[in-house]
């Protein structure tokens, strides 16, 4: 078995964390002690096996974890921290606004965004393909699905840019959260608490109210439930497709055989999205825990410890997929788990699929002659490791 480093941390490492994935997936679950022991999982099957076994591998966080009671749900459960039965009343509740029918009837609204955006681009002259549109796209959708005004976009990025830097994976054990990651907590809580009250006043056809209305009249939620689910929506529902984005138009631009073999067949942008999710994850892992000791693959996971699942690194693992640090829009079978598995598969993921096709195919479609503005110029990534997405990636328009 190979020798493995694994840092989140290292901001190397979370630059390219590729080349180390090799050594993790080179044999079964390796124990690690941070705060506490850590199971890194990474090959596929094993991978595979946790996201279905959640019966085994919980999702609610120890009530010690100072990050789960200081972050933005303040300890309330979420659909992303919580097992069944809370897990699937949660999710119920919002599955309407997430169904494949209503994800098509925004892909006209979807469309026109993209379309403003890339007009704003061509006066300009020039593409950051973060600022200019995976910055602004995925956040305006989500904003509007819970009728968020339009002044507040701007705000609303720079709060969940800040939570995600500061979050689990991001803030080593034992060290002060940010100041900037306390406050955009206080901020995002301080204004969807209002915004809460006034639905309860004076609601409307947005998300918000429709779950105002399951907490009033149903008592299906509690009201830290309701607040953390709404922050649930609007964070998870704007980081992840922001990097899918930004991390699809790096991939086209280092494999220009593949940029034109989209650019010649523009319907593969579906398959090309897949690829995009299995080859540089928006999503680089996600977190489970072993509330009784459990075994895995003939490791024994003991009671208490966490259990990073690296998504990414299963993604790249040869007995699943051949030749895996390969880019191919055209790949077959691919079964990635980019958007998770089990009970846990992202509600969200019809959505950002589609915002990401629109805003890749958008993009190829009104600039024929794209390119890298510095082919050698050093890409910087975000401060997180879990959620992956690069700073800025400024393209020449031709």
């Amino acid at each position: 078995m190979s020798a493995f480093y694994f840092n989140p941390w290292d901001p190397e490492f979370r630059a390219n964390p590729y080349p180390y994935y090799g050594a993790l997936v080179d044999g079964p679950p390796k124990i690690i002690q941070l705060a506490g022991p850590i199971a890194l999982v990474a090959r596929y099957a094993d991978v595979h096996a946790v996201l279905r076994g959640h019966k085994d591998f919980s999702s609610v966080r120890p009530a010690n974890l100072e990050i789960s009671q200081r972050g933005p749900f303040a300890g309330a459960l979420t659909m992303l921290t919580s097992d069944p039965p809370v897990h699937t009343r949660l999710r119920r509740l919002v599955s309407r606004d997430f169904t494949p029918r209503r994800i098509a009837e925004l892909e006209p609204r979807v469309r026109a965004i993209t379309d403003d955006l890339l007009d704003k681009a061509a006066r300009k002259g020039s593409l950051d393909v973060m600022a200019d549109v995976a910055n602004v796209l995925p956040v305006m959708v989500i904003a509007e699905l819970l009728g968020v005004p339009s002044e507040n976009y701007g705000k609303f990025k720079a709060w969940s840019d800040s939570v995600v830097a500061g979050g689990l994976g991001n803030t080593p054990a034992g060290s002060d959260l940010p100041a900037e990651f306390i406050s955009a907590t206080a901020e995002l809580r301080a204004y969807f608490s209002e915004a809460i009250e006034q639905r309860r006043r004076n609601p409307g056809p947005d998300l918000v109210s429709a779950l105002v209305v399951a907490h009033d009249d149903a008592e299906a939620l509690s009201a830290d439930e309701l607040l953390a689910l709404i922050l649930l929506l609007l964070i998870a529902g704007n980081e992840t497709t922001t990097n899918l984005i930004g991390n699809g138009m790096l991939a086209l631009m280092r494999n220009p055989d593949q940029l034109a073999l989209l650019r010649r067949e523009p319907d593969l942008i579906t398959d090309a999205v897949e690829e995009i999710v299995r080859y540089d994850g928006p999503v680089q892992g996600t977190v489970r825990f072993a509330h009784n000791a459990a075994k895995l693959a003939d490791v024994e996971i003991p009671a208490g410890a966490g259990i990073f699942l690296l998504l990414a690194a299963a993604n790249h693992d040869p007995a699943r997929f051949p030749d895996p640090d390969r880019f191919d829009i055209k790949r077959d079978s691919n079964d990635h788990l980019g958007f998770g598995d089990g009970i846990h598969f992202c509600i969200g993921a019809p959505l950002a699929r589609l915002e990401g096709a629109v805003a890749i195919g958008s993009m190829l479609s009104r600039f024929p002659h794209l390119a890298m503005a510095d082919p050698d110029a050093r890409l910087t990534y975000k401060g997180s490791f879990f959620l992956r997405g690069l700073a800025a990636l400024p393209l020449a328009i031709g």
